[in-house]
């Protein structure tokens, strides 16, 4: 079986991103892309077991290091271009993300910073252990395919009986996730924390208004081609944005998108 149970359980329990927790903007994103493939799953489930056994706490590591150990299985055009994810996304060739761009776009608005080159930023810096620039964190933590389907209900491990569906494993995971995810802004105090794709938005207001007492949200609406629909707070001097809109084009549609470093301006400009 590809996917075993120990490293499984490891990631649900510890693996929330990527980044650091030190960092003063956090990007958290509604679930861990990737997952088409079991392969892929199992890869990064394997090397995050390996490489933080020690660690039973929640966990940001290197994206870099674990892109290395997750093999790219692509069929069609790049089709033997790229060995690992690391080659895709960091390397000489890599390819510029669709989401990240957007969000390194954000973060410069935000800091009042000339938007550098989106690529080369992406592949030496963006999320970089190191650097402490970002934290790129995921609220739920299992791979999610493009196609939104759900197949962990096929893998043969009924110890975990919530994977029967999405919304099974969602009230599982969410209130220990979301209780640490707010400890930590709380524990850390970045300076903002945008949360994006969001599906569950009374909730996660719910939620923290549950742990911040008191604190009270306003609904900023939509400014079409520039600023997304979004809630924002200040949790004790941490701004809080949570959005249901994906950081990019949605079918490649320019009349989809937002001017997100505009956004991070916006964002700064009424602190």
């Amino acid at each position: 079986m590809l996917i075993k149970e120990t490293p499984f359980r490891h990631w649900i329990e510890n693996f929330y991103g990527y980044g650091s927790w030190h960092a003063p903007i956090w990007f958290i994103a509604h679930e861990e892309g990737g997952g088409d493939l079991p392969e892929e799953v199992a890869d990064k489930l394997n090397y995050f077991y390996n490489t933080h056994t020690s660690t039973a706490q929640p966990t940001l590591c290197d994206i870099r290091e674990l892109y290395r150990h997750v093999a790219v299985r692509f069929e069609g055009p790049k089709s033997g271009l790229y060995n690992n994810q690391y080659e895709f996304r960091f390397d000489n060739n890599a390819v510029v993300h669709g989401v990240w761009k957007n969000l390194i776009a954000f973060e410069h608005g935000y800091s009042d910073k000339e938007l550098p080159d989106l690529l080369a930023y992406q592949k030496n810096s963006f999320v970089s252990a190191s650097n402490r620039n970002e934290a790129l964190v995921r609220l739920f933590p299992l791979p999610s395919p493009h196609n939104h389907g759900w197949y962990y209900s096929w893998l043969d491990l009924p110890q975990f009986p919530f994977l029967k569906s999405r919304s099974l494993y969602q009230e599982h995971v969410y209130q220990r996730r979301i209780q640490v995810i707010l400890a930590n802004i709380s524990t850390y105090k970045p300076d903002v924390v945008l949360m994006y794709g969001m599906e569950n938005i009374n909730t996660l207001k719910k939620s923290v208004q549950e742990f911040f007492h008191g604190v009270k949200f306003k609904m900023v609406k939509a400014i079409k081609l520039q600023i997304p629909q979004h809630h924002r707070a200040d949790l004790n001097g941490t701004k809080l944005l949570i959005t249901t809109q994906i950081p990019a084009l949605r079918h490649n549609r320019i009349e989809t998108g937002f001017d997100w470093q505009e956004y991070g301006k916006m964002v700064k400009a009424e602190s």
